[in-house]
């Protein structure tokens, strides 16, 4: 599977922006989908997951309320819709694919390149 994730850019603070991720391969269906992003100087985190159907998702507490994971299975695309912005989002985002429904980054056996995100206060 390769991921292709894109959307990304600058944005002030309460604005909106939607990710998109494009994976190859017949087999999309089976690999649950994760948002995770990454802060200068700060570790990989967890930001978003959706099943293999889409129907159960499960968000960070950071973002919960403010940020949908949505996929088309018949694309082969993952989204991410980012609303309410705020500097603290600010990082590199990357969509990854896998055979398990987690929040564990050592779980996902592909990753995307990475997409910027910079909120501006």
């Amino acid at each position: 599977v390769q991921l292709q994730a894109s959307g990304g850019g600058l944005v002030q603070a309460g604005g909106s922006l939607r990710l998109s991720c494009a994976a190859s391969g017949r087999t999309f269906s089976r690999y649950a989908m994760g948002w995770f992003r990454q802060a200068p100087g700060k570790e990989r985190e967890f930001v978003a997951v959706i099943s293999g159907s889409g129907g159960i998702t499960s968000y960070a507490d950071s973002v919960k309320g403010r940020f949908t994971i949505s996929r088309d299975n018949a694309k082969n695309t993952v989204s991410l819709q980012m609303n309410s912005l705020k500097p603290e989002d600010t990082a590199v985002y990357y969509c990854a694919a896998g055979p398990s429904y987690s929040s564990n980054s050592k779980t996902y056996d592909y990753w995307g390149q990475g997409t910027q995100v910079t909120v501006s206060s």
